[in-house]
């Protein structure tokens, strides 16, 4: 539920910056309802993305100094707070509402970047290593139902609305196109986030801190025993010599910014943060700002021809149909295949998949806009958000959870997923200003010409190709522990751990090896 709230208040901005631009940004006698200017429409997109990628690199940190339970709770209601207050303002007038806006995005965003390391992680340390992936990108999959969710409600609120408050469209009415009603909608809209992340923060704070952070970095074996007790229901002695004894391995201290690290893990680091950046950028470019992808196909009737809550609806109907076709789908194919064929063979087909239906949709662009062929590029778009899904969009975030030690896991995957973020702002702001028509007069207001929707795609597929590239410098982890994948488990006191841990699994009372939490009754 961390992540079905992420997703909804990342991506739910989009649904109402169209909106926001036409309540606040009016210009009379204008041929086109108000937009943001640039720089206001790239604060508004981007702003939350930034608080994101520091929250990440914070709060992945964090839970490798404090724990993952104790700093779950407070990324979540930091998270309930900012969504409310993101739907409320400061005044009335267009500069205390937008600084309002961006003030609390940032810091919501900043909650839902400490979200990602430590949802990875805790999954992680908690799943066997035959289902892991699958549990851990069932995780991410509730971003698919998060967009879905942001759409559904936008949908409703939008049209329960305009129902209501009746209006001409801007090229009949333009001042009466915009109902002062329609300020509501997208304050509603944001705060509606608060409520799935309010309900969760209960069971959230009964969760047990994971075994293997307890035995592996806190070494507290009598609390790695009263914890598993509960989780398995079953009697766990731990061996606090063996514990201590590994604890004292000067091999298994090293650090993030040790020569043993880069050694070790340097180039799995770089290839998890290198796609994930690659992906974001492809994602977010296209997912926050596919309205307009869907307005230059004809799909979105021109500005002008309808009124403001109208034109939240259709676009918000848009955003419904693409996350059930093809980001939902794409989602659970990866949480059904992952175990079977791995982590690597879906990110690589997923990349390579994303760069044919991008250069397919590219070079023959123009065969696309015309408005008999609509339903056909909307099918091959919505094959390239399935192909990220199911591929490097679920697999990066899936990988850095697995491939590093434990005492490193949540920062490693914080440091991926901040490059990555990176990667989103600069998908989100490049495609706002490279997504506008060649052709000055065709230009949204404010924005200097771009390269097109047709270049801008091609650019896309060159990124991904470029992904697929750097996939081969990630691991596969499918099938091993998280300690046979870190090399936290070679030496001769793990071996003899586990053999007894064989030995005793008939007993009522079970003797748990540490730091091998891999063990027989994990996978039980």
């Amino acid at each position: 539920m961390g992540f079905f709230t992420d997703a909804y208040d990342l991506f739910c901005i989009s649904l109402v910056t169209k909106l926001l631009g036409r309540i606040y940004y009016h210009v009379d006698g204008a041929p086109k309802p108000g937009t943001l200017p640039p720089n206001i429409s790239a604060a508004v997109n981007s702003v939350a993305l930034c608080g994101t990628l520091l929250g990440q690199l914070f709060f992945g940190w964090l839970g490798d100094k404090l724990g993952r339970k104790r700093v779950y709770g407070m990324t979540l209601m930091l998270m309930v707070i900012c969504s409310i207050a993101s739907g409320l303002s400061f005044g009335k007038d267009p500069k205390s509402v937008i600084t309002t806006l961006c003030f609390f995005r940032f810091w919501l965003g900043f909650g839902i970047g400490g979200d990602y390391p430590l949802s990875a992680t805790i999954m992680s340390e908690y799943a066997n290593k035959k289902t892991r992936g699958a549990f851990i990108a069932a995780v991410f999959a509730m971003q698919g139902f998060g967009i879905l969710a942001g759409g559904l409600v936008a949908t409703v609120v939008s049209f329960a609305f305009k129902t209501v408050f009746k209006a001409s469209p801007y090229s009949i009415d333009p001042l009466g196109s915009t109902v002062p009603q329609a300020d509501y909608v997208w304050r509603i809209i944001l705060m509606v986030g608060a409520l799935p992340a309010a309900l969760t923060y209960y069971w959230r704070s009964k969760m047990p801190e994971t075994a293997r952070y307890t035995a592996l970095v806190a070494k507290d074996a009598k609390q790695v025993a009263e914890d598993m007790s509960k989780v398995l229901q079953v009697e766990i002695v731990v061996e606090q010599e063996k514990l201590e004894r590994l604890s004292q391995d000067k091999k298994r201290s090293f650090g993030l910014f040790s020569k043993e690290f880069v050694m070790r893990h340097g180039l799995h680091l770089l290839g998890t943060a290198t796609t994930w950046f690659l992906v974001d950028v492809a994602y977010y470019s296209q997912n926050l700002f596919q309205k307009d992808i869907f307005s230059a196909i004809g799909w979105i009737s021109p500005a002008q021809s309808m009124n403001a809550l109208e034109e939240v609806y259709r676009i918000a109907r848009a955003q419904l149909l693409i996350a059930l076709c093809g980001t939902i789908p794409g989602y659970w194919f990866t949480v059904f295949f992952i175990d079977y064929i791995g982590r690597f063979v879906i990110q690589l087909m997923g990349f390579a998949f994303m760069t044919i239906f991008m250069f397919a949709l590219a070079i023959p662009y123009d065969h696309w806009i015309k408005k008999e062929n609509n339903i056909g590029f909307v099918v091959m778009y919505a094959f390239t958000f399935f192909f990220a899904n199911f591929g490097p969009n679920s697999t990066t975030f899936v990988v850095p959870a697995e491939i590093f030690p434990a005492r490193l896991r949540s920062t490693c995957h914080g440091i991926s997923a901040a490059v990555g973020k990176a990667g989103a702002i600069v998908g989100a702001l490049g495609f706002l200003y490279a997504a506008q028509s060649q052709d000055r007069t065709k230009t949204d207001a404010g924005y200097p010409p771009g390269i097109g929707v047709k270049y801008s795609l091609i650019m896309l597929g060159v990124i991904n190709f470029v992904g697929a590239l750097f996939t081969l410098l990630v691991p596969e982890s499918k099938g091993r522990s998280l300690e046979e994948i870190s090399g936290e488990t070679c030496g001769d006191d793990e071996k003899e751990a586990v053999e007894t841990q064989r030995v005793q699994t008939d007993s009522s009372s079970r003797t748990l090896p540490l730091p091998a939490v891999e063990t027989k009754d994990l996978q039980t």
